[in-house]
Parts: structure tokens; C-alpha cells; sequence
């Protein structure tokens, strides 16, 4: 693999993480489509652990004054008093389903990730979950309302990301909308949410680092982490940005249409 398709990686790892066309599906379709080699786990590993930075990036002031509230309502032994404090502790039980899941299912998950056919089919889904996401759409609850058990399904469609071609920031942005929330802050919560989760993958893949043999030079390696991060960090901008004013269908077309002309030609 050259210098340009390491760093061609980042850019659909970083863009199609946070926007709501699945990273997974497009680091399994792309390859298969342009005629790629498959990334080693190496640079699989590299490139998820950009994903997470690019969110703590982004949303450093949030985490701070969450982390700040959460310590403060500990030391003041009234922990669930601070709407900051709650958010930090909604972003780790939405985190839960995708964990338990993930664990007990991983080899099963894994192997999905061998065939462009299921990519191509869970891109479909992540269309019809914006579009249903959109139907619903009645944009009346604030962060500061959120529940318990809004958290717990909108985490709980974490679960489907798992899949490739199903978005993460798709299923839980089409989820907040269908518990009341409006585009922005059903996105901003979707960030927030997903960090446990992304954090985690990052992780994982980090350690699966250590027992893999890169097969790359190490600047290969690390335009494609930089990469990555960058990307990530703009299109989570732009995200937040883009539904201030626009709905989701634009994304939900795409989906569609990526996914039908592979399943009709990409075979």
C-alpha cells in the first residue's frame, strides 16, 4: 500500500465516522471497489485511534465542564443534581448496550466484516433510519430534559453499528430525533454518546496493534492516524453545522444509492 492510499484510508476513516454513512462499510466497500489491499490491523488500529482524538478535539470544553461537574456533585455527594454532571453519566450508559453486546458477540461481528455484502446491505439500513428519523422528527426536548430511558435507546442503537454499513452517528441521531430531540442537539448528543464507545474501539484496535506485524513504513502509519484526526475534526464541524439547516435525507440518498450500485455492480 502506497503513502497516498494510507492516507486515502484516513480520509474514510475520519470523514464517514461522524458523518452518518458508516465508516465500516466504506473501509470494506472502497477497498473492494477501487481494488485496494485490504489495511493491516496496524493501520486499521492507527486510524480508529484518530477518530476519538478528533471528537475530544472538538468537544474539549464540554468534557472539561462535564468531568468538573461530575467531580463537583461526587464531593458534594449529590452527583445527579448538575444537568453537566448527568450528561457525563448519560454518556457512559449509552455506551453499555454496544459494550455487552460487542463483547459477546465479537467474533460474530468480526466476520461481517469480510463481506462488501453486508456493507452494502447496512447502508441501506442507515438509510431508512434517517429517513424514519426525519418522519419523526419533533425537535422539543433539550439536553437538559434527556432521560434515563431516552439514553438508554438511543445508546442501545449503538448495537447495530456494530454491523458494517450501519452508522453509528445515523442510528443515534435518527434515535434522539425520535425521542424529541431537534438536529443539533440530537447530533451533539450523538458525538457525546458515541466517545465511550469510539474510545473503546480505538482501544481495542491500539491493542490489537501490539500482537499484529506492520507491514508499512511508520510514515505511512502516521498520515494516515494524522489523517484521520484531521478529517474527523472538520467533518464533525461541518455535521453540527449542516443540520442547523438542512435535514438528513441528502445523506440517507446517499446511502441508497452507494449501496444499490454495489449490490447491482460492485460484486
Amino acid at each position: 500500500m502506497s503513502l497516498l492510499e494510507a492516507i486515502l484510508i484516513g480520509i474514510i476513516q475520519g470523514a464517514t465516522e461522524f458523518l452518518p454513512i458508516s465508516s465500516d462499510g466504506h473501509l470494506v466497500l472502497v477497498p473492494a471497489i477501487l481494488g485496494l489491499p485490504q489495511p493491516d490491523l496496524v493501520l486499521i488500529g492507527l486510524v480508529h485511534a484518530g477518530t476519538p482524538l478528533a471528537i475530544v478535539a472538538y468537544f474539549w470544553r464540554d468534557i472539561v465542564t462535564i468531568l468538573r461537574a461530575v467531580l463537583g456533585g461526587l464531593a458534594r455527594r449529590r452527583p445527579f443534581d448538575d444537568a453537566d454532571a448527568r450528561l457525563g453519566y448519560f454518556m457512559v450508559l449509552g455506551s453499555i448496550p454496544a459494550a455487552i453486546v460487542g463483547l459477546l458477540a465479537m467474533d460474530f461481528f468480526e466476520e461481517q466484516f469480510g463481506s462488501p455484502t453486508v456493507a452494502a446491505l447496512g447502508l441501506l439500513v442507515t438509510a431508512a433510519f434517517l429517513v424514519v428519523g426525519e418522519r419523526l422528527r419533533r425537535g422539543t426536548k433539550s439536553l437538559d430534559r434527556l432521560t434515563w430511558v431516552d439514553t438508554l435507546i438511543i445508546g442501545s442503537f449503538q448495537v447495530l453499528a456494530l454491523l458494517p454499513g450501519v452508522s453509528r452517528s445515523g442510528t443515534t441521531i435518527a434515535a434522539g430525533l425520535g425521542r424529541g430531540l431537534d438536529r443539533p442537539t440530537a447530533a451533539r448528543f450523538s458525538f457525546l454518546v458515541g466517545l465511550p464507545a469510539i474510545a473503546g474501539a480505538g482501544l481495542l484496535s491500539i491493542i490489537d496493534i501490539f500482537s499484529a506485524q506492520g507491514s508499512l513504513p511508520a510514515t505511512h502509519y502516521l498520515a494516515a492516524f494524522l489523517t484521520a484526526a484531521v478529517v474527523g475534526y472538520l467533518c464533525i464541524a461541518f455535521l453540527l453545522n449542516w443540520v442547523k439547516r438542512h435535514t438528513l435525507y441528502p445523506f440517507a440518498i446517499y446511502c441508497v444509492a452507494f449501496g444499490v450500485l454495489f449490490l447491482l455492480f460492485g460484486r
